[in-house]
């Protein structure tokens, strides 16, 4: 959908109107200019009336655009999203600093439109204040507890990873999509920590639950749901996707909720399966004693959901990343698999093996690196007026901390655009950390599922090379594997096959 297509009025009363509105935005604008100056607030370019920079960017790379105004305007800069000012941070030094060391001042979240609509702020992702604390205190205690980071954990990965693993070679080496089968497997890891137990491949409310996720997360991302958040009051140009996108959470929800009621109704107070029981026992303690927290309903729905949408898509779609980048550079491939065969031989690949394959470990730190599933970061929303390198924000701004100029900052990387694993390696082949390296972000908003996610990735990720020979289809050459990624929530790849070719 073109721009000019959402804003033919359509009648001439509605065209005067949004004329009176433009010129109203155009004055006040205008008479801002000057105290913008006095204060020192961040410079960028020139808004229009109502479209604000709008005409300047790239609805399906948006990344992309601020990352080549960081380069005129400078790490701090403002960019208007309509009429609405944001500030967009760039650069490691830059992010790091507002996130980290101005934690505080650039910590709390700024949700969509969609989100406020739906009346979605509750939970970990999208929340703010005391609630907030509370819920990702809670969720990050009981998922350390369930076995995130731990044993437990590792001996639920490596059994789905069989599970995978049958499905891969059910294919027997000939073409197939793995986009779903690698998030049944992923997401089964959140499941079993938040529900207790893991859920078949052909579970049609699991399966359904999945897709849903995924199709929600392309949708949010799509220009024209860009373009809602930014001008809600167009509604009814959007209502095909919005109303799409609300029927999915609804659904999503409402499955979550059979889910839950089903574990209140074994519930057994001495013995918590996951995270949901721990919730309801916290519940039912808070009723008792009559006191009105944070353990309500709506909180314990929202988190479910967030932490079954944060476990699934980001470490999925890394995965995915990583399979195609193999199959697109054999080489690489084959210098992990060679590293694997001699460190691991025919055992199965544990945590533990991550310090003895530096290269293996490299390429999927690589992988995350150039994959950049969240470009930009969730927004942020600044919690009181604050000076940052000698620029003034107000309290209440919103805050796009753009993680693609920390993954692919020139100053930081030797190779930025291009995929190289020596990024994570020394002169003598051993694993080296790198401080630019935040898929996961930092500071108070950093990913609370981090260390499951590392998990994950290096466990999936080794057994899957371990076993198996990832090639493009019959008839498409490496050179002809895309690494365009399709939009979204997230950046993923765009649909595709691969053989996995059995080498055990």
């Amino acid at each position: 959908m073109e721009l000019v297509d959402v804003f033919v009025p359509p009648s001439l009363s509605s065209a005067l109107g949004a004329l009176l509105v433009l010129l109203l935005v155009y004055v006040v604008s205008s008479s801002a200019s000057s105290s913008r100056e006095s204060r020192r607030e961040p410079p960028g370019p020139r808004p229009l009336p109502l479209l604000g920079n709008l005409l300047q960017l790239d609805l399906r790379r948006p990344h992309w655009t601020l990352m080549e105004m960081s380069k005129k305007y400078g790490p701090v800069f403002t960019f208007h999203m309509g009429p609405k000012k944001v500030v967009v941070l760039a650069g490691y030094k830059t992010v790091k600093e507002a996130l980290v060391t101005y934690g505080e001042d650039f910590g709390e979240r700024e949700p969509l439109t969609t989100v406020k609509e739906s009346k979605l702020e509750h939970g970990v992702i999208w929340s703010n204040g005391e609630s907030w604390k509370e819920m990702r205190r809670f969720a990050l205690t009981n998922l350390r507890d369930f076995g995130m980071g731990k044993k437990a954990c590792e001996d639920k990965i490596i059994e789905e990873s069989k599970h995978l693993m049958e499905v891969f070679n059910s294919h027997k080496g000939e073409a197939f999509n793995n986009n779903q089968i690698i998030n049944y497997a992923v997401s089964n890891i959140i499941c079993s920590l938040v529900f207790g137990s893991r859920f078949r491949y052909d579970d049609p409310v699991f399966v359904a639950m999945v897709q849903r996720t995924s199709r929600s997360v392309q949708i949010v991302g799509a220009p024209t749901m860009q373009l809602y958040n930014i001008f809600p009051w167009f509604g009814k140009w959007f209502f095909s996707v919005r109303e799409e996108l609300r029927s999915l959470g609804i659904a999503n929800r409402k499955q979550a909720m059979e889910l839950v009621q089903g574990l209140k109704e074994t519930l057994n107070p001495h013995a918590s399966r996951g995270l949901v029981d721990t919730f309801l026992i916290r519940q039912q303690h808070q009723e008792e004693s009559g006191n009105v927290g944070h353990f309500h309903n709506p909180n314990l729905l929202m988190t479910v959901s967030n932490l079954f949408l944060a476990g699934t898509e980001t470490t999925a779609t890394t995965l995915r990343w990583g399979l195609l980048l193999m199959a697109k550079y054999p080489k690489i491939q084959e210098q992990v698999r060679e590293e694997l065969t001699r460190v691991i031989g025919d055992r199965q690949v544990q945590v533990e093996d991550r310090k003895n394959l530096p290269f293996t470990d490299a390429v999927i730190h690589e992988t995350q690196r150039v994959g950049n599933i969240i470009p930009m970061s969730l927004p942020h929303r600044t919690s009181r007026d604050v000076t940052f390198q000698g620029h003034f924000i107000k309290k209440g701004t919103t805050v796009h901390p753009l993680l693609t100029s920390v993954l692919y900052d020139e100053d930081e990387w030797e190779k930025p655009y291009s995929f190289h694993p020596a990024h994570f390696l020394d002169k003598d082949g051993n694993f080296v950390k790198r401080d630019a390296f935040m898929p996961f972000s930092a500071g108070r908003r950093v990913c609370l599922g981090e260390s499951l996610a590392r998990m994950e990735l290096f466990i999936f990720f080794a057994t899957l090379l371990r076993h198996f020979r990832f090639t493009p289809p019959p008839g498409v050459s490496e050179d002809q594997l895309d690494l365009t990624p399709q939009v979204g929530a997230t950046l993923c790849p765009a649909p595709h096959k691969l053989c996995a070719v059995s080498c055990m």
